[in-house]
C-alpha cells in the first residue's frame, strides 16, 4: 500500500485580505429550507437522498469497500475527483459542480472566506457526537462558534531517521534545523517540500529562540518570519530531497538515499513494519515528536453552498465518520480516526479485513488516536493571514508571502 497524499498548497494574497472579517459575517448567518441549501444557511433537515454525490477529496478518501458501502445504504452513487493540492480543490469547488469536500486546514477557511461552504447542522450528523472532542471546535472548522464541518481523521509531522547512520539517536529538530549538526547528514536529509514547513522551522525557533516571541507557528511578524526563513535557506544545502510524494519518501530511506527528516506516520510504520527497514522515531518519553512539538494536519469534509445532492452530502458526512467506515478509510490511508468508536478492537479488526490488510487492534495506538495530551503538542495546519491574531494587528505575513519565501529558500 503506498499513501500519496498531495502536499498542501496556500490560497493567493487576494482571498486572504479582511479574511477575519468575512468569516464573522458568514458565521453570523443561520437558518435555512428544509431539504436544500442556500447561499449563506445550514440546512435544518435531511430528506430522501438526491441518487448522485459529487465529491472532491484527497486520493484515497472516498474508495471501496465503504464507498459502495455507503452506496448500497443511502442509493446515492458516488462520483469523486481527487485532488492532489489545496489550490486545486478549492479552485473545483469554486466550480459549482461538486455538493462537497475534504478540506485540510490550509483550504477549509478559504472555503469560508469565499463563501463557498455551508454552515453545517451537527443535529444532522448523529455520528458526530462521539468524534473525538479535541477535533470538534477547532479554528480551522469553526469560525465564532460556528461549525462548517465535520472532522474526518488526522496526523503528525514526525522526525524520522535510520538508525544505522544518525547516532545517538535525535530526540530535537536540531538533527536537521541546528546547522552545526545538520552539516553531518548533507545531501541527506529529507524534508517536506512546501511553504507550510516554514511553520515547523517556527516551531523549533520557539524554543530554541524563545526572544523571538513565537507563540504560534503560522502567525509570524517579519522579524519572526524571517528567523524562519533564514533557518531553513542554512538547512538547503544539507537537503538531499524536498518530498511531497509518501510513496518517494519511502523508497528514498529504503535504498539509503536519505537518511534522517520529516515525516508522516503512514511513512514511518510502513518502513518500519512493512519494509523492515532500520528506521525510528522519537520514543514515548518524548511523546513520538521531538521535545519541540510538530506541525500537524486535520482534515474536514465540508458542504458546497452550491449543492445539487445536499442531501446525499449530509448522508455522506455521518456515513464517514461511522465507526467502521471511519476506522477502514484510517487504515488504509494511514492516519488517526476522527470517530472514537471506531479504536474499538472489533471495529478495528473487522475493518482491516474488509479493507484487505492484517489485523491491527493497536492501530489508533500507534497513531495516538485517542491521546489528546499527544495532539495538544501538534500544531495543525492552518492558512496564514496578515492579521497576527493578537494586539500586533496586520502585521503577520499572509500565504502569498509564504508561497514566495519557499520559492527564494529552494532556489
Amino acid at each position: 500500500m503506498s499513501r500519496l497524499r498531495a502536499q498542501p498548497a496556500w490560497a493567493p494574497a487576494a482571498i486572504v485580505v479582511g479574511l477575519i472579517a468575512t468569516m464573522l459575517v458568514i458565521a453570523g448567518c443561520g437558518g435555512g429550507d428544509d431539504n436544500s441549501s442556500s447561499n449563506s444557511e445550514a440546512q435544518k433537515s435531511v430528506g430522501a437522498g438526491e441518487g448522485k454525490l459529487n465529491l472532491v477529496a484527497w486520493p484515497g478518501y472516498v474508495a471501496d469497500p465503504w464507498m459502495s458501502d455507503f452506496e448500497k445504504q443511502s442509493g446515492c452513487q458516488v462520483s469523486v475527483k481527487e485532488a492532489g493540492t489545496s489550490n486545486e480543490m478549492v479552485d473545483l469547488m469554486r466550480s459549482g459542480q461538486y455538493d462537497g469536500i475534504s478540506a485540510s486546514g490550509n483550504a477549509s477557511l478559504r472555503l469560508v472566506a469565499g463563501g463557498d461552504v455551508l454552515p453545517v447542522n451537527l443535529d444532522l450528523v448523529p455520528n458526530y457526537k462521539t468524534v473525538f472532542e479535541d477535533l470538534k471546535g477547532q479554528p480551522y472548522n469553526t469560525i465564532d462558534g460556528t461549525p462548517y464541518g465535520i472532522p474526518h481523521g488526522r496526523g503528525a509531522n514526525l522526525l524520522m531517521w535510520n538508525t544505522d547512520s544518525v547516532k545517538p539517536s535525535p530526540t530535537s529538530w536540531s538533527v536537521i534545523l541546528d546547522p552545526n549538526q545538520a552539516s553531518k547528514y548533507k545531501g541527506k536529509i529529507s524534508a517536506y517540500d512546501d511553504s507550510v514547513y516554514i511553520a515547523d522551522a517556527a516551531v523549533y525557533l520557539k524554543t530554541h529562540q524563545p526572544d523571538l516571541g513565537i507563540t504560534n507557528p503560522y502567525e509570524l511578524d517579519d522579524k519572526q518570519f524571517s528567523a524562519a526563513v533564514d533557518l531553513l535557506k542554512q538547512q538547503k544545502p544539507n537537503v538531499g530531497e524536498y518530498w511531497a510524494d509518501a510513496a518517494k519518501q519511502i523508497q528514498s530511506f529504503a535504498n539509503g538515499d536519505v537518511v534522517v527528516g520529516t515525516t508522516w506516520q503512514f511513512q514511518f510504520f510502513d518502513l518500519r513494519d512493512v519494509e523492515k527497514a532500520p528506521v525510528a522515531a522519537p520514543g514515548p518519553d518524548t511523546g513520538f515528536v521531538p521535545t519541540e512539538g510538530a506541525t500537524g494536519w486535520s482534515d474536514t469534509w465540508m458542504i458546497s453552498s452550491e449543492a445539487t445532492h445536499p442531501n446525499c452530502m449530509y448522508k455522506w458526512m455521518d456515513f464517514i465518520v461511522s465507526p467502521m467506515a471511519n476506522a477502514e478509510v484510517a487504515q488504509s490511508f494511514g492516519e488517526a480516526p476522527a470517530q472514537s468508536k471506531s479504536c474499538d478492537a472489533a471495529t478495528l479488526t473487522a475493518a482491516a479485513k474488509a479493507d484487505g490488510f492484517p489485523p491491527d487492534p493497536q492501530f489508533c495506538d500507534k497513531y495516538r488516536a485517542a491521546d489528546p495530551e499527544f495532539w495538544k503538542r501538534v500544531y495543525y495546519w492552518i492558512t496564514p493571514t496578515a492579521d497576527c491574531g493578537d494586539d500586533r494587528g496586520e502585521v503577520c505575513k499572509d500565504n502569498n508571502d509564504w508561497d514566495a519565501a519557499w520559492t527564494e529558500i529552494k532556489g
